[in-house]
């Protein structure tokens, strides 16, 4: 399968879970790929506003490291 493929895939999945479910670290390292167009360096749980988030480190094609947060429970970027 495809990376596009592997994305989509990974958006649908997190989008299709109930608030309830956490998103898994992989999941979360799709769902930060897919909003930054980078290639994902490191993936770690953290708090952010008194609620848990995945922060994945992503290195984007032009070299720039950005930080893109992950809520656990929804799988949305915050």
């Amino acid at each position: 399968m495809d990376l596009v493929r592997k994305l989509i895939l990974a958006a649908a999945v997190a989008a299709a879970l109930p608030a309830w479910a956490d998103v898994s670290r992989d999941d979360a390292a799709a769902i930060a790929q897919r909003v930054s167009q980078g290639r994902v360096l490191a993936v770690e749980r953290a708090d952010a506003g008194n609620r848990p988030v995945w922060r994945v480190k992503i290195v984007t094609a032009a070299g720039e490291v950005r930080v893109v947060l992950i809520d656990v429970a929804t799988g949305r970027p915050v």
